[in-house]
């Protein structure tokens, strides 16, 4: 499916609650901080919240002192890359230091709206989202991926192709997995535990570090290379 990569402002005003829960103080703890996103395609890097029309039930915390897995369908046409065992699973290789924050992982299903702005993943507060992929295993671009996407992708053993009119990035039932697991997942991770940066542009380029660190490096040794294809 092709996917018309638009931007829009949503008219939403930041911090308004999607739920039933307008009348709940909002707290200074509970208060909406910025969100951290794992994109997909030729997306630019460091958008905010709400500067794209695909918002998040935001899950208020709760301090129960172990992660709730919640899992939606995933749509008509998508699928997971994970399940909640795997991603739990995954989390437990991790140092509790850096899990410990984490309240909620949330396997997203997909919508119309979340189309126009598709992500992989995305931190937001003490909840990290986990977004679906075609049932196919192919993503369909207009436009050409940057380098690094087209290197990361192939890192994991993703497949980049051009027919001439679109791009397409390949995926097989073990290396979305990986990518999942082993970047998406643990860049998200990496986003919630950067308590220093402020900026999009630096907290992007810390989470990229630490998937790299605690993601690809730490189960290169067990990870089965997949060949590097020639996406032109």
């Amino acid at each position: 499916m092709s996917r018309q990569h638009q931007l829009r402002h949503s008219s939403r005003p930041a911090g308004v609650r999607r739920h039933n829960s307008a009348t709940v103080p909002v707290t200074i703890r509970d208060r909406r901080p910025v969100a951290g996103f794992r994109h997909r395609g030729w997306q630019t890097t460091g958008t905010k919240l709400e500067d794209f029309n695909a918002p998040e039930q935001w899950h208020p915390t709760c301090e129960s002192g172990h992660a709730r897995y919640i899992v939606q369908p995933a749509g008509e046409g998508f699928r997971h890359a994970v399940t909640a065992e795997e991603v739990r699973n995954r989390l437990s290789q991790l140092d509790e230091r850096f899990t410990r924050q984490l309240e909620v992982v949330q396997l997203s299903g997909m919508t119309r709206k979340r189309q126009l702005f598709p992500l992989y993943g995305m931190q937001w507060g003490t909840a990290v989202y986990l977004y679906p992929i075609e049932e196919s295993l192919v993503e369909v671009y207009p436009r050409p991926p940057a380098p690094q996407q087209e290197i990361e992708a192939r890192m994991y053993g993703g497949r980049w192709s051009y027919d001439g009119k679109l791009w397409r990035l390949t995926w097989t039932e073990a290396t979305i997995k990986d990518f999942y697991l082993n970047n998406v997942l643990i860049h998200e991770i990496g986003h919630l535990n950067d308590h220093r940066n402020s900026n999009s542009r630096d907290r992007e380029r810390y989470a990229n570090w630490f998937a790299i660190e605690y993601g690809y490096r730490a189960t290169q040794r067990t990870r089965q290379r997949a060949p590097i294809h020639s996406a032109r």
